[in-house]
């Protein structure tokens, strides 16, 4: 009886729910020094799926959105990145950069003054081509990566719905943004430490000597020696701060977005806002994601930048505190000024992109 069999949502979520938490159990407890992580995670996945979960009277096909609705989202969800890739990449790059320069002995300046003097040194030295330095990877993936991040927003958008095509609460978007974090920060971990690797290896060879600096030729090749050195699960240090990243910040921005559009709206009808009404809201909910977790991405950042056979640090936490306890407060908002420059413009032509493209397709 297949049919009956697939009403019976609630057994599916329970099946879904529990092979979650033993992916992210098992994920988590082969990555290095983190099997600490596993339980609460564990109950995390499952908290997030059961708090989910719809009445199973409501039938399957109305809590699962069309494949051609999953199709849309990730087309527009592609777009959406190519455009906020192009636009953000070089504040990306200095932002990196300012992360990753190693702290200055005593007594002497540090390699980079400030968000200026890394773009004028990075010119001079590289050319205008260095400040999209590591452009590749994250140019590989923005096809993939958007395509998530929306089409995992929109099929929860779909499980939270009471009936289709009503409004969804800000509250809502927020725990759409928070699924959509997970999913993403699996993907995102190994691209963003490719991408970080590439642009940060320039302000790391003056604290190496020459025969220790690694030169990366492209994004296979930092692929490859952090393959040879650490394997496949080297492609994945620094997956604890990418998660802490993520999750929070999906959820900020989604929900920044989605109460701005209404405010703008005059109410939960939100299809009728302009294209500058859409470029604010987008722009101000990509700055709330790095308001609300810049100190995790710096972690992240030192994190897969350090040696795979000496590294500076032991895990998130170790990092946290020597940052903290050389340079203050101040060294966790390194590269802050060309994060929120970015995260404006950037934001505000993927948001911009993704809806007229969503909606042009219907």
């Amino acid at each position: 009886r297949p049919r009956a069999w697939f009403g019976r949502l609630d057994y599916i979520v329970d099946m879904l729910s529990f092979l979650f938490a033993a992916i992210t159990a098992v994920a988590i407890a082969r990555y290095r020094r983190c099997s600490r992580y596993c339980p609460p995670l564990s109950l995390l996945s499952l908290a997030v799926v059961h708090c989910c979960r719809l009445p199973s009277s409501l039938s399957l096909p109305l809590l699962l959105p069309s494949m051609e609705d999953v199709a849309k989202d990730l087309a527009a969800g592609t777009v959406g990145g190519a455009a906020q890739l192009i636009v953000g990449h070089p504040f990306d790059t200095i932002k990196v950069k300012l992360q990753s320069q190693p702290a200055p002995l005593p007594g002497q300046p540090p390699k980079y003054s400030g968000a200026m003097d890394a773009v004028k040194q990075t010119i001079s030295a590289e050319g205008p081509r260095g400040l999209y330095k590591g452009m590749g990877a994250p140019l590989a993936t923005v096809a993939a990566f958007n395509a998530l991040l929306f089409t995992v927003r929109g099929q929860m958008e779909a499980l939270l719905r009471s009936e289709p095509g009503t409004a969804l609460t800000v509250n809502q978007q927020v725990i759409c943004g928070a699924g959509a974090g997970v999913a993403v920060s699996f993907l995102a971990c190994p691209t963003e430490l490719i991408k970080c690797r590439l642009q940060a290896q320039s302000a790391l060879a003056s604290s190496t000597t020459s025969s220790g600096a690694v030169k990366y030729g492209g994004p296979m090749d930092v692929a490859k020696h952090v393959m040879r050195e650490a394997g496949v699960r080297g492609l994945f240090k620094g997956l604890v701060p990418t998660l802490s990243r993520e999750v929070p910040g999906n959820a900020a921005m989604f929900g920044v977005y989605e109460a701005l559009k209404q405010k703008f709206a005059g109410g939960p009808d939100t299809s009728g806002l302009s294209r500058g009404s859409l470029i604010v809201a987008g722009g101000l909910a990509g700055a709330s994601f790095w308001a609300s977790v810049y100190p995790t991405d710096v972690v992240k950042s030192v994190i897969q930048v350090d040696d795979y056979r000496n590294p500076k640090y032991s895990s998130s936490i170790d990092a946290f505190r020597k940052i903290l306890a050389s340079e203050g407060v101040k060294g966790l908002y390194r590269g802050f000024g060309p994060a929120m420059a970015r995260s404006v413009p950037a934001n505000a032509a993927c948001f911009l992109v993704y809806e007229i493209t969503r909606s042009s397709l219907g």
